[in-house]
């Protein structure tokens, strides 16, 4: 944009800045579990919005009934949305305008969800088993919630198609989007954005060649531990898990 008004382009330039600071401390005093307690202790807090994302509707009522009945005398736990399926960019915008937690049960949010929520700062819980979910906002309440690991994205690829092959079993052809897939590593296998999978990659092969990593923009056959349930259009994603040093606080 060309102006060529000194006082309209420093004025702008000043609206412009000052726009830009607004959205840093925005994201900068998002609230995160770990920070809840503080938060509470200094009295900006009287509820904690969630956003709830699951795999079926059953698991969503009952997570939705169960973390409003966690009992607390500083806050209030208020659902603002309970859906079914991936977590999505709305979600992280209603996040980002509710200053909320988004809680992922057995789901993954979409790539561009995952991206806008890094960039502001929103924080993902991402769950499993329904008693570690209320487990972990209980502890967040009583400021016991302290972070003891960290899930660290390596890569995700599409599958493209499936096969068979003899001594081997199921193969999915892949093509890496993002990162790297390490053989050995950690990953889940998600489809329609639903989490079906969760344990390692048993094996990786660029054509017939046996890999320890596939980067992105390569092609490669994936297998993975104790599953053969592959289907074009699923995603595998690799991570490890990597643990965080306990720090005291004042």
């Amino acid at each position: 944009q060309v102006i060529t008004d000194i006082i309209k382009a420093k004025q702008t330039a000043n609206f412009r800045e000052q726009r830009q600071r607004e959205q840093q401390l925005a994201a900068s005093s998002r609230v995160t579990l770990e920070q809840l307690h503080e938060q509470l202790k200094s009295g900006q807090m009287r509820e904690l919005p969630i956003v709830l994302k699951a795999d079926v509707q059953g698991s969503a009522e009952v997570l939705a009934d169960s973390l409003q009945k966690i009992p607390s005398d500083k806050v209030k736990v208020k659902i603002i949305r309970a859906g079914v399926g991936a977590i999505s960019e709305s979600d992280v915008v209603l996040a980002m305008a509710s200053n909320a937690v988004i809680i992922g049960f057995n789901v993954r949010p979409e790539h561009k969800a995952q991206t806008l929520a890094e960039h502001e700062k929103v924080d993902i819980r991402l769950h499993t088993i329904i008693y570690t979910v209320t487990d972990e906002v209980t502890k967040a309440l009583t400021g016991l919630l302290e972070p003891t690991t960290k899930e660290v994205h390596l890569g995700r690829a599409d599958v493209r198609q499936t096969f068979r092959i003899s001594k081997v079993g199921a193969v999915a052809g892949c093509f890496v989007s993002e990162g790297k897939l390490v053989r050995n590593s950690d990953a889940r296998l998600v489809r329609d954005g639903a989490v079906v999978y969760t344990g390692k990659i048993a094996t990786l092969r660029r054509f017939k060649d046996e890999a320890s990593e596939v980067r992105t923009g390569f092609e490669c056959g994936v297998t993975l531990n104790n599953f053969s349930d592959m289907k074009p259009g699923d995603i595998i994603e690799a991570y490890m898990i990597e643990k965080v040093q306990a720090t005291l606080t004042s």
